[in-house]
């Protein structure tokens, strides 16, 4: 990897940042309703209203909003919540390292049994392990993750009383009730992660296991544990750096969901109970730190292919 390669994606993830930024804030002055009118109550007159298009700067023209807005988040302040009446800074702050421990365990638990059962059925393809691993992908692939959590708490729960339902605790307090109260959550949540890189890994190895390198060091005496675990499992892994990458939206919208089920104050709750009291301020810097969640992971992911994949030679600022 050249440093005019690293440059180069820097410089258009930051281009994608000042989109992502625009769409954001067009996006919400383009939904129905009066913003300010919202936020003043039902039964407010013309004149608070008024009052509050004033207090937001609403009574501005849409470009004076945007860098105002612009402005103020580079500077680390997204305002305040229209609901509550707290930072959203502090909000959030709050609400991320949550989601961001659950996002890490269902990613932590996706891998360790996707990525595993993916390399056990490229190797004995067609046997049982094969057919078992395809039947739990595909049971991952169909089933909801709403509908799961709520099969995991009834089972889990209720029936067997061996873990909790909902609720959290930070893990500075306990860590081991943090973990009880989010195995399930990243069980749900990486279920679904964990069957698209199992079917996407046996795929890629399958490729791999075929390719000519492989067979040279097959044909040089190298055993089998060599060939599979360094040359055919290094060069299968930048495909699912790239599933990763692109699975994170699926973690972050799938954590909504997640979230509200076990009762986790987190990231994924906060942005549905803004949406439903209206909270303008808080959905606009939700929105806007999910991108950039996603960009920089998308773009740490573009860095790292060539660390996986010694193939990968960039000159120039292409691969």
């Amino acid at each position: 990897m050249t440093a005019n390669y690293a440059l180069n994606r820097i410089l258009q993830s930051l281009v994608t940042l000042v989109l992502v930024s625009l769409v954001v804030f067009a996006g919400l002055r383009a939904l129905p309703g009066d913003p300010a009118a919202a936020i003043a109550g039902v039964e407010a007159d013309e004149a608070a209203v008024q009052a509050v298009r004033e207090e937001y700067g609403l009574d501005q023209p849409l470009p004076v909003q945007y860098a105002s807005w612009i402005g103020q988040v580079l500077r680390g302040d997204f305002g305040e919540s229209t609901s509550t009446g707290l930072p959203i800074g502090d909000i959030l702050l709050e609400r991320i390292p949550v989601t961001l421990e659950l996002a890490l365990l269902s990613l932590l638990f996706a891998a360790l049994i996707g990525l595993t059962t993916g390399v056990l059925a490229a190797v004995r393809r067609g046997g049982v392990l094969d057919w078992l691993g395809n039947g739990v992908s595909l049971f991952g692939l169909s089933i909801p993750n709403f509908w799961l959590g709520l099969l995991c708490v009834l089972v889990f729960a209720v029936w067997l009383g061996v873990l909790p339902a909902s609720g959290f605790v930070p893990f500075a307090e306990s860590p081991i009730e943090n973990l009880e109260r989010m195995l399930l959550p990243a069980f749900v949540l990486g279920s679904g992660l964990a069957a698209v890189l199992m079917r996407q890994m046996r795929s890629s190895m399958l490729d791999a296991l075929t390719a000519d390198y492989v067979r040279t060091a097959r044909a040089k005496g190298a055993g089998g544990v060599r060939v599979v675990g360094v040359h055919a499992l290094r060069n299968s892994l930048i495909t699912v750096l790239t599933i990763l990458g692109l699975q994170l939206g699926g973690l972050i919208s799938g954590a909504v969901v997640t979230e509200q089920i076990f009762v986790l104050p987190g990231f994924g709750k906060l942005m549905v109970d803004a949406v439903f009291t209206r909270d303008y301020p808080v959905i606009q810097a939700a929105v806007l730190v999910s991108a950039v969640g996603y960009i920089v992971v998308n773009l740490l992911v573009d860095l790292l292919y060539s660390l996986v994949d010694p193939r990968i030679r960039v000159r120039g600022g292409t691969a």
